[in-house]
């Protein structure tokens, strides 16, 4: 089985910990269906050097429980803590216009309305109350909610975002 390609995976969730005492883990997916994190074939580590079959067992506090292929043991799940998966941009639907993979965003050029260049998008952040653009400049960061009204344009093809950052955020 070949290893994802680094510029052409996404990261679709991690290993928080062991679950029980047979191995089993605590999987925090990052997909918007959590369950579908079962949906995408094998998961990759990071650096690629292993993959794990998941078969998802039940929910539990924070996440999922989850078999992992190769993983028969409380010690080896333990080991495991803080893993981030990753599966091939391939093996993801396509998303509708008005929908982006975070890792998508990362890196666009943000300009204001007028055209003056704010920076680059460095991270998105979500802490449950929807999607947080960080916006990294000269002036520093900036932090601008991902609504229609604060980010009217996304153009992935020019690499480019436009923003209409709210009062007193300018």
């Amino acid at each position: 089985m070949a290893k994802p390609d680094p510029e052409n995976r996404l990261c679709v969730g991690a290993i928080s910990g062991s679950y029980g005492v047979k191995g089993e883990v605590r999987l925090k997916s990052f997909c918007a269906e959590p369950t579908a994190i079962a949906d995408y074939g094998p998961l990759f580590t990071e650096d690629g050097t292993r993959s794990f079959s998941i078969t998802l067992t039940r929910p539990v506090a924070g996440g999922l429980g989850a078999r992992l292929s190769g993983v028969a043991s409380k010690e080896e799940a333990d080991a495991l803590k803080g893993t981030s998966l990753y599966v091939s941009r391939d093996k993801l639907p396509n998303l509708p216009d008005d929908e982006f993979y975070h890792a998508d965003l990362i890196g666009l050029e943000a300009r204001d309305t007028g055209g003056v260049l704010l920076g680059k998008v460095i991270a998105v952040h979500n802490h449950g109350a929807g999607d947080l653009l960080e916006i990294g400049g000269a002036a520093g960061s900036l932090l601008l909610p991902f609504t229609m009204a604060s980010v009217p344009t996304v153009d992935l093809s020019a690499g480019r975002i436009v923003v209409d950052p709210p009062e007193g955020l300018d």
